[in-house]
């Protein structure tokens, strides 16, 4: 692994965030003593657990990152979302503002950690998890740099449709043929159902028959990330695949021209928004497929050699 030295056995132990809810997380620390840099990590949108794990999908983002981390002397932290896991609460009345106070709770907690040298703690995220990384740095947080992975640069309403048209080919064949049969387009759709969400006022709505987390989409749909990007004066990593649905790769070059600070950009082909890879032509449908494999090993060694090389390693 790119800058690892000697592999380190991971420890890992409960460490709760307090606070209005308490976030229920795991520290996980390097083998060896030593003030360790540290990187707390975001995972992405919805229900995900502190691994990046949903019912039915294991991204296991988060808990590979930590453990590859670890490996090469860097200590983590992760967390189960509001109403996620051991934490309690209601994922749905959380908005895209509270995600990134908790964010901001979490960071304040790691940088205390007898065991952190709090000058050296960098924010890691995937997919909303970037999102929120940049919107806390942009804040002023104390970070020394930003990992931004599968990172939209695309004001949310226009990321959203992106994604509709993106990914409507890639449908199951009677899908596609039941949208044709019904003169259903699928970006018009979601386009009026984002007129819905906008006139809701509760955190929790009912849109289409299911209850969705209305502020959060709300939020999420009047941000402009380019407007924290612009702020970033911390060392920023960012990297995307050339075959993510979610996220556009071309952002990248609006990460590059946006940031204002050191940027390094990766467009890692074949990689799709799981983090790992896949032949031929993207598709959502083969996830489920993908998830049996591990983070992709290119990610993981890009991710840790860059941080080694901003944070360095343990300190007496």
């Amino acid at each position: 692994m790119s800058g690892a030295g000697t592999a380190q056995a991971v420890r890992e132990r409960d460490l709760a965030v307090p606070g209005d809810p308490e976030l229920a997380g795991t520290f996980a620390l390097p083998g060896g003593g030593g003030r360790s840099p540290a990187v707390l990590l975001a995972s992405g949108s919805g229900p995900l657990d502190r691994d990046s794990n949903v019912r039915r999908m294991r991204f296991a983002v988060s808990r590979e990152l930590a453990h590859a981390l670890a490996a090469c002397g860097l200590a983590s932290y992760r967390y189960d979302k509001r109403g996620v896991g051991a934490t309690p609460g209601d994922w749905r009345a959380a908005g895209l503002t509270d995600n990134v106070d908790d964010l901001g709770r979490a960071l304040d907690t790691l940088r205390a950690q007898p065991e952190v040298d709090p000058e050296r703690v960098l924010l890691a995220g995937h997919s909303e998890g970037a999102v929120l990384a940049a919107a806390l740095a942009a804040r002023g947080a104390p970070v020394a740099g930003v990992v931004l992975l599968s990172m939209s640069a695309t004001p949310g309403r226009e990321l959203l449709r992106w994604q509709a048209r993106q990914i409507g080919p890639t449908l199951p064949a009677p899908v596609r043929l039941l949208l044709r049969l019904t003169r259903t387009d699928l970006e018009r759709k979601v386009a009026a159902n984002h007129v819905r969400i906008e006139a809701t006022t509760t955190d929790v709505a009912r849109i289409g028959g299911a209850r969705i987390n209305a502020r959060w989409h709300r939020e999420f749909l009047a941000h402009d990330p380019r407007t924290d990007l612009a702020r970033l004066t911390a060392p920023v990593l960012a990297l995307t695949g050339t075959k993510d649905l979610q996220v556009p790769v071309a952002d990248l070059g609006t990460v590059e021209a946006v940031v204002p600070g050191p940027v390094e950009v990766h467009a890692v082909p074949d990689l799709t928004h799981t983090l790992r890879r896949q032949l031929g032509p993207a598709s959502l449908r083969a996830y489920r497929a993908e998830l049996r494999d591990p983070v992709d090993a290119e990610v993981l060694d890009t991710v840790v050699g860059w941080c080694r090389r901003v944070a360095g390693g343990p300190r007496l």
